[in-house]
């Protein structure tokens, strides 16, 4: 099956003229049609504007077009519901934005089109990626592809669901939090978080701008590499976009692990951890060490405060950034008397209920005489923690961790109970935070059980900032020498 196909796999299958681009990107589209009632991954899917983009790359290939000009020829690639492609919805999730369509592509949708790549559908999402289990979106909870009665994470939960299940090749999505690496673990696939600067948000609806980052869901980490490779480099449209040399990321990716220290933060390893998710990691890091790689302990010592610092100043910038949807300039307006209640009625019937508690959050940190100790501070211990990784990196090339706590929970588990779900993230928010780059793959599964079907476990690697090449070098040395990336759900 075309869809099944990893990006590195169906290039090689294309430029030998064995397939069409039409052919791959049908396969994907009857695979929606399919499955997606189950799942619910895609809000919405133009097949007929997909299959156009296909015959153009067809095209260009029958022309003498290559790959080296542009790796993505042909390749169907589907977009999280919060990055800007001209023409299409782009809802965030929200009410808010019902029906609004938008008049322009992001920086990294433009990136992607230089590449070839097919653009098509719209990925459920936690509502303005406000969440860690997807049941957050206006349009309907997404399921996981290995039991449908449990989440795919959050807030990109369509991107990963959709990858996992074979709907697209590959997938973008962002990370505010651990967005893009939770998702991965919880369906089984890989999961990119460049450093902060090194993609273009242009084009990105900001939950938290200081936080945010587009990164890619991908079925193996060389996949993970070609996106990264497209997507990376300066753009004069983003304040925060960092003018640095984009390496090429396939390089190092051969051979063992030999010269490279990776460090284990005692303080990852808490209560909390659920025991097979600790067995499977302790596991990876033996395979690490017999890969050649020197294992050695670090200590990371405002880990515990990373929580409250991240929620904090997220939802501070989350408060500013949502301001603007008022129901003035575009999307959902609900009529009142006077310009006060058209704001609270617009704002009350258009966001829902974890959106508006983490703007009201935002606004009382944010308040007169509550900013010095909440934001304030919080600002200060992000300094701390940020300190803690530059440290850590002076030892080692990179850290490992868990990428979350527990398997993929089940549906409706921890709605009741907002705490929970935001410890869902402990070990991805300090990566934004400190600016780091992440990534979560496979390295391992749940045994199976009567009450719960064999679940996916993910472990996470952190790098410095700008440090993609290492932590991509490390994860495809791991992926090779264990067989968790060929697993796939036979559910759907």
């Amino acid at each position: 099956m075309l869809n099944q196909l990893t990006i590195s796999e169906l290039v090689d299958k294309l430029a030998r003229r064995e397939v069409s681009s039409r052919d791959a990107t049908q396969a994907c589209l009857d695979r929606v049609q399919r499955v997606d009632r189950t799942l619910h991954a895609f809000i919405s899917c133009d097949g007929a504007d997909a299959l156009k983009q296909a015959d153009a790359a067809d095209a260009a290939l029958r022309s003498g077009r290559s790959h080296g000009d542009q790796p993505l020829l042909g390749v169907p690639v589907a977009i999280k519901d919060v990055i800007a492609v001209r023409g299409h919805p782009m809802n965030c999730g929200s009410r808010i934005l019902a029906n609004f369509i938008s008049p322009y592509d992001a920086t990294v949708i433009e990136k992607l089109r230089a590449a070839g790549s097919v653009v098509f559908g719209r990925l459920n999402m936690d509502e303005f990626a406000m969440g860690s289990s997807t049941e957050n979106s206006a349009f309907g909870s997404t399921r996981n592809p290995w039991d449908n009665s449990r989440t795919p994470g959050g807030s990109s939960g369509g991107s990963a669901a959709a990858v996992a299940a074979d709907e697209c090749i590959a997938a973008l999505a962002s990370d505010t939090g651990g967005s893009i690496r939770q998702p991965a673990a919880f369906c089984g696939c890989v999961g990119l978080k460049p450093s902060y600067g090194r993609v273009s948000r242009y084009g990105l609806v900001a939950f938290a701008s200081s936080l945010d980052q587009i990164g890619s869901m991908t079925k193996s980490v060389r996949d993970a590499a070609t996106m990264a490779t497209v997507l990376s480099g300066y753009d004069c449209r983003d304040s925060s976009s960092v003018p640095e040399p984009v390496p090429d990321f396939h390089r190092g990716l051969a051979g063992d692990l030999k010269g490279l220290r990776i460090g284990v933060a005692k303080e990852y390893m808490v209560g909390g951890l659920e025991l097979e998710v600790k067995q499977a990691v302790d596991q990876a890091i033996k395979q690490l060490q017999q890969l050649g790689a020197e294992v050695v302990e670090i200590s990371l010592p405002h880990t515990e405060y990373a929580i409250a610092t991240y929620y904090i100043i997220a939802t501070a910038e989350a408060s500013a950034n949502l301001a603007r949807f008022d129901g003035i300039r575009y999307g959902l307006r609900a009529e009142g008397r006077d310009p006060v209640e058209l704001y609270c009625r617009t704002r009350g019937s258009g966001f829902g209920q974890e959106v508006k508690r983490r703007i009201i959050l935002g606004t009382y940190v944010l308040s007169s005489g509550y900013y010095d100790a909440y934001y304030l501070r919080a600002q200060k211990v992000r300094t701390l923690i940020r300190n803690d990784f530059l440290n850590a990196f002076s030892r080692v090339d990179a850290i490992v961790t868990p990428t979350s706590p527990t398997p993929a929970f089940k549906l409706g588990e921890k709605s009741e109970d907002p705490l929970q779900m935001y410890l869902m993230d402990i070990f991805t928010i300090s990566c934004n935070l400190a600016g780091l780059c992440g990534i979560s793959l496979p390295c391992g599964f749940t045994p199976g059980s009567a009450d719960r079907p064999r679940l996916p476990i993910g472990m996470q690697l952190l790098g410095k900032p700008f440090g993609e090449q290492v932590i991509l070098r490390v994860a495809h040395a791991y992926e090779q020498a264990t067989p968790w990336h060929r697993e796939r759900s036979q559910l759907l």
